[in-house]
């Protein structure tokens, strides 16, 4: 996953998903595997991250990909996007009011779509946390 704004008109945004095809010593060559620029080979190089602030006396700089492994995303991360299998895990209900629902609906149906509750309750139910004070103010 890219975990920074690279290239926007190439569709190199921040989170979009890749598929790694080559590691090289300064660059990495990669597909897109979502979005209008899918199957899209695309070329990530090393960026330079230097702190924004900092005690030292100098400035420490450090080369690096801005890539993640992923193989689990939060569900904020994966807002926009649409994947054919989700697995939910739920260790206590979810904090913020439509969170469920975008979890939820990344998938096209149901069949694909598996969660994992905290205990041993009913699997099928969760709580969705409403702030009603929020909506009363609306």
């Amino acid at each position: 996953m890219l975990l920074r704004n690279h290239d926007p008109k190439s569709g190199l945004l921040n989170g979009t998903r890749l598929k790694v095809l080559t590691l090289g010593q300064r660059v990495i060559e990669a597909m897109i595997l979502t979005g209008r620029n899918k199957n899209t080979r695309v070329f990530i190089p090393r960026i330079t991250l230097t702190p924004s602030e900092s005690a030292l006396r100098f400035t420490l700089k450090r080369r690096q990909y801005p890539l993640k492994p992923c193989y689990a995303m939060t569900i904020n991360k994966s807002q926009g996007q649409t994947l054919q299998h989700v697995g939910i895990f739920l260790p206590v209900p979810v904090f913020t009011h439509g969170q469920l629902y975008v979890a939820l609906s990344r998938t096209r149906n149901f069949d694909g779509i598996t969660m994992s509750l905290k205990d041993n309750r009913e699997p099928h139910f969760t709580d969705n946390i409403v702030y009603r004070f929020v909506l009363d103010r609306a």
